[in-house]
């Protein structure tokens, strides 16, 4: 009983770096996102896709700017959840956790159909076989300790970064012959399309907030500021500039969610093997987003909700020598394996559907800390002043984070109509759970 007892009180290790964190952040961008559903944006929008996911990039910056106070103010596992709570009550805390931890956990699905198929490109074996071995590997390195998750993911962001950065600095003589055949018309199906690929772009990006979940485990809360701008400023010039190659190089029509947009363009400019180069790529990019997106920044919200009697308690155990919650990385591997073997019969379920409440649990998560954030400044001044890092202009901050979440939101349900009532299927049992709880987690809450 004594040793349950420690595992229950010890504290994750405080041990991650700028480079680790901005690594965190670059490499959860949803590989499959930006690499495979790029190809229905373009096919939706055209070559105004571009500015869908420019947009998109912009409105995650300021996201992150939103909740840097907090990030920086109330570093924790559980980011948006102790946040949430702090200033609007138990309930509302733990659903803007849960929808965050809800959300990377059935996106993993999503991500490892499309790594398993990026793998296939290489390897000749089943994508699925290939993505559940993938989720198992990933896994393995998270339990095995945030530092060597955070360097494998540092490595790979690099490898990503350098890879991508070559597309677009080699591909660019190319791409600009095709200016303006291939951009124009530039809105061949209307001004609406752009608008509804703007929730593609935001499901693509919205990744980098992944990272506020590592002030508890940041050596140095001043880096994650810092790295949380970085890492979106790195991701808009790098994949805005790479879907400027993708279009100007091969006709819009041609580019789909068949084949990345970025390895038929690379294939197209530096053949078959620059479309292997690129596709190398993309599986860093669901690989780091895998690592720590699904693994690490979903197992840090179970492992604080359940510190906090929110969650069952064995999510809040750490290895004992590890430091890391074992048991909520177990349970995600195990929703993925499900998720992998649920696609072997019904892909669209995992892929769309559940893509989309990706999107929509995010946005609940985010909309609730960004309210969170403006009432921290209003009812805490001397608490904000003083902290390392203060964002600049708050109001219209604050103003762009909300208008740009609601006007997401609202072409995310207009483009799929089954987000709304597929959301309530969730959030009620969830609702019931929370207010029918033993009276001892409740007086928890309290303290908590």
């Amino acid at each position: 009983m004594s040793s349950e007892k420690n595992l229950l009180e010890v504290k994750p290790l405080r041990n991650l770096k700028f480079w680790h964190i901005w690594a965190l952040g670059v490499g959860s961008v949803v590989g499959d996102g930006i690499f495979l559903l790029l190809g229905e944006g373009i096919q939706t929008a055209g070559p105004a896709s571009i500015v869908s996911f420019f947009i998109a990039g912009v409105l995650q910056l300021f996201l992150m700017l939103a909740l840097v106070e907090l990030a920086v103010g109330m570093p924790s596992a559980g980011a948006m959840g102790p946040w949430v709570k702090r200033f609007f009550g138990p309930w509302w805390g733990f659903l803007a956790g849960f929808s965050w931890a809800f959300a990377w956990i059935i996106v993993g699905g999503a991500i490892s159909l499309a790594l398993g198929r990026f793998l296939s490109y290489y390897i000749p074996i089943n994508e699925l076989v290939l993505a559940a071995i993938a989720v198992s590997i990933f896994a393995i390195l998270n339990i095995l300790g945030s530092l060597i998750a955070a360097r494998a993911q540092m490595w790979m962001t690099f490898g990503l970064v350098g890879v991508m950065a070559g597309l677009v600095v080699f591909g660019f003589p190319e791409a600009i012959k095709g200016i303006p055949e291939n951009f124009t018309p530039f809105l061949p199906e209307g001004l609406e399309s752009m608008f509804l690929v703007i929730p593609m772009g935001a499901y693509a990006f919205m990744g980098t907030a992944t990272l506020t979940t590592a002030g508890a485990e940041c050596e140095d809360v001043r880096d994650l500021p810092r790295a949380l701008v970085w890492a979106s400023v790195t991701f808009i010039v790098l994949y805005i500039g790479a879907q400027f190659i993708a279009l100007g190089t091969v006709p819009w029509q041609e580019l789909s969610m068949a084949e990345s947009p970025f390895v038929t363009a690379a294939a197209r400019i530096f053949g078959s093997v620059g479309g292997g180069i690129i596709n190398f790529a993309a599986i860093l990019a669901a690989s780091t987003c895998l690592l720590m997106g699904t693994f690490y920044s979903a197992s840090r919200i179970l492992f604080s909700e359940a510190r906090k009697k929110r969650m069952p308690k064995f999510f809040g155990k750490l290895h004992p020598k590890l430091r890391t919650p074992i048991w909520g990385i177990v349970f995600i591997w195990a929703a993925n394996i499900a998720f992998i073997i649920i696609a072997k019969f019904n892909t669209d379920f995992v892929y769309v559907t559940l893509t989309m409440q990706f999107t929509v649990a995010v946005f609940i998560s985010m909309l609730l800390s960004i309210f969170s954030a403006i009432k921290y400044r209003k009812e805490f001044p001397e608490e904000v002043s003083n902290l390392s890092f203060n964002m600049p202009l708050p109001k219209l901050t604050f103003t762009i984070a909300i208008g740009g979440t609601l006007f997401t939101m609202y072409y995310a349900f207009k483009g799929s109509p089954l987000v709304i009532p597929l959301s309530l299927v969730w959030i009620i049992p969830l609702y019931i759970w929370f207010k029918t709880r033993p009276e001892e987690a409740k007086k928890a809450d309290i303290t908590a």
